[in-house]
């Protein structure tokens, strides 16, 4: 399999989150009300599988690459840092709002509603990007052996990031999330 190929897959399974995410908030505004342990399952994955799992195979392997086969560090590669740093600030103030309604701040709802729809706005615009211009540049420039290695070093990550097991915990996650929130829409 294409490195490439890994990471939209993942993609995928991000962009359903973000699905799930974006009912849970709205839910979460109009009622005031939350599964609390449904959201830390969804912060855990926005922090876990999103950022240091995947945004980490980027950044640590796939966009040296890119560098290395000539693509300029300063360009497509620099938004997508900046894009990821962006994506970290917002899940930081999701989970302090998180936190601050847990101690009855009225006012938490709606902040984790705006910030979630802001976060979920970048994120399908980066995926998009990341799906459709970067991987295909990553396709034309890297060699399959070179797709090879980074899917091995990917493996590594995954391994050493969030370690056996996770990854199908987060599917589960996914499907059982989807199907309390996703159901009929």
């Amino acid at each position: 399999m294409k490195a490439t190929k890994q990471l939209r897959d993942e993609h995928e399974g991000v962009m359903l989150m973000l699905q799930i995410l974006s009912e849970v908030s709205r839910q979460f505004h109009a009622t005031g009300r939350v599964n609390e342990e449904h959201f830390t399952g969804i912060l855990e994955f926005l922090k876990v599988f999103v950022d240091q799992c995947h945004h980490e195979k980027e950044e640590e392997l796939l966009f040296p690459a890119l560098v290395h086969s000539g693509i300029p560090q300063d360009g497509p590669i620099a938004v997508m840092l900046y894009e990821h740093e962006m994506g970290r600030k917002y899940v930081r103030v999701i989970t302090e709002a998180f936190e601050r309604h847990r101690f009855k701040d009225a006012t938490a709802a709606a902040a984790i509603e705006q910030h979630a729809l802001d976060y979920i706005e970048l994120l399908t615009d980066h995926i998009d990007k990341e799906n459709n211009i970067l991987f295909a540049m990553a396709d034309d420039r890297l060699s399959q052996e070179k797709q090879d290695e980074l899917f091995d070093g990917f493996e590594k990550i995954e391994a050493s990031r969030i370690g056996p097991g996770k990854h199908a915990e987060f599917h589960a996650l996914l499907g059982m999330l989807s199907g309390i929130y996703l159901t009929g829409k």
